[in-house]
């Protein structure tokens, strides 16, 4: 009978490559900081909002609206994005514009997008 394992047998580690592997790593600190982001990254609600936003600026109201949520709730959740970076505003008379921070997050989005089906948004599953 074959044994697939998908262990090593025994305890013979390549040293040259973790040599190069941990060379190249980044910092404990730095894996941590990208644990935190993807932390606030596993909310759907936030997933939601940065997804809308690479869309186009919206205000609270509108991603009120999108989400269904109150304008409180809206504006918790852009607060918790905003101190990651994630997201800023411009004010605009009374209104604030919501857009993403920068490139790199619509970066993540559309990896995360890609990652899961090729062809952009996956088709609601509950529609069927």
């Amino acid at each position: 009978m074959n044994d697939h394992t998908d262990s090593c047998c025994g305890h013979n580690p390549n040293l040259d490559a973790v040599d190069i592997a941990k060379g190249k790593m980044c910092s404990k600190q730095t894996m941590e900081d990208i644990a935190e982001t993807f932390k606030i990254l596993g909310e759907p609600v936030r997933i939601t909002i940065l997804h809308a936003l690479s869309i186009r600026e919206l205000c609270v109201c509108d991603l009120a609206e999108i989400l269904e949520m109150s304008h409180s709730a809206v504006s918790h959740q852009l607060r918790i994005l905003r101190s990651a970076r994630m997201v800023r505003f411009e004010k605009q008379g009374r209104k604030a514009l919501y857009r993403l921070d920068d490139s790199h997050v619509e970066t993540i989005i559309q990896t995360a997008l890609a990652h899961l089906t090729n062809e952009g948004c996956v088709p609601d599953r509950r529609e069927k």
